[in-house]
């Protein structure tokens, strides 16, 4: 055999032994989409159900009711942001219950497990729910520890029911400022069709542009999963439009001119990096550079107060309770004590 013949022979025989561990392509996993209540969605902790009318609708906001092991007689009610399911207060809650609080965390409605209406969100819908579900547990008085439009929401509660709010403690909230002055209004549809084109990637991109968010990936992932896992329900276009309704209503009801009339105890923990500012994109360039000085306004806001306190913590960025954990549970705890 010339050397040509035994190449060949070679080359026929590494074929044979490629093919033969050769393994087909593993198929893509298709995951079963959430439903826009986020079943299939874990939580840490055991969620109820309240039922209620809003609006002639009828609706049910989902909540944890998770109780101490050395109970201090205090309840703690947690507010969630926008952007995130109340899945995200897990830390917190472990901390406050080591502590001796009871804590009670609300999805409310129109985000998270809680039901997504048909009609357009408004703070004093919310607020009203919350009181709710607080006369539902038999709960006279409760602190508010509020995360960014929880923030907002936190002090509309604490205006209407200030007898039912014994602290109110504000982390990262937005609504410091008042968005129409800088921002004009825009139209529902152009939202909608803004966030329908969002892919996963740019939601992420997002979350930590806007926030200034200096967690590892791994912690962001649950809040784009939480966010885009629901995109294949058939339900959809309801969870869309009670997300947008929300945007329209930290533009529509602003809040930043009842803060400084809170007489209750009140405590702000801000992210020196936190500069997010609802709208801003939709502002006037000139106008930009004047939005989302979130650490100032809380120090003014809380000069203009007869019990306030503004912390402004260095090198953190939206999420503080999670960025900068043990510096704001010391902050918290000891604020709550007081």
């Amino acid at each position: 055999m010339n050397r040509f013949s035994i190449a060949l022979s070679a080359l026929a025989s590494l074929a044979l032994v490629s093919a033969a561990h050769a393994q087909p392509s593993p198929a893509p996993v298709t995951k079963e989409p959430y439903g826009i209540g986020l079943e299939g969605f874990p939580y840490p902790y055991p969620v109820h159900m309240l039922p209620l009318t809003n609006e002639g609708e009828q609706v049910r906001m989902a909540y944890m009711d998770v109780a101490p092991a050395t109970p201090n007689g205090r309840t703690v009610v947690l507010l969630h942001g926008r952007n995130f399911p109340s899945s995200y207060w897990a830390p917190v809650i472990k901390t406050l219950t080591e502590a001796g609080y009871r804590v009670v965390v609300p999805d409310q409605i129109g985000f998270g497990k809680s039901s997504k209406p048909t009609f357009d969100l408004h703070f004093d819908i919310l607020a009203r729910n919350t009181v709710a579900l607080l006369d539902h547990l038999q709960l006279k008085q409760v602190d508010i520890v509020a995360h960014s439009l929880g923030g907002m929401l936190g002090v509309r509660i604490t205006r209407a029911y200030p007898d039912r709010v014994s602290h109110l403690l504000l982390a990262a909230p937005i609504g410091l400022e008042d968005y129409r002055l800088y921002v004009p209004p825009t139209p529902t549809e152009k939202i909608l069709e803004h966030e329908d084109k969002l892919t996963a990637d740019g939601y992420r991109k997002q979350l930590i542009t806007n926030y200034a968010l200096k967690l590892p990936p791994d912690q962001i992932t649950p809040f784009v999963d939480a966010r885009f896992g629901i995109k294949g329900a058939a339900d959809y276009p309801r969870w869309l439009k009670a997300y947008v309704s929300s945007a329209q209503m930290i533009y529509r009801e602003p809040v930043a001119h009842e803060i400084p009339l809170i007489t209750r105890p009140t405590l702000f923990i801000m992210g020196e990096d936190d500069h997010n500012a609802p709208g801003k994109p939709n502002a006037p360039e000139a106008l930009r550079p004047k939005m989302g000085h979130n650490g100032d306004l809380a120090k003014e806001l809380a000069a203009k107060m007869p019990d306030a306190k503004a912390e402004v913590l260095p090198n953190v960025g939206h999420l503080v309770f999670l960025e900068a954990a043990p510096k704001f549970n010391e902050l918290m705890l000891g604020f709550l004590a007081k």
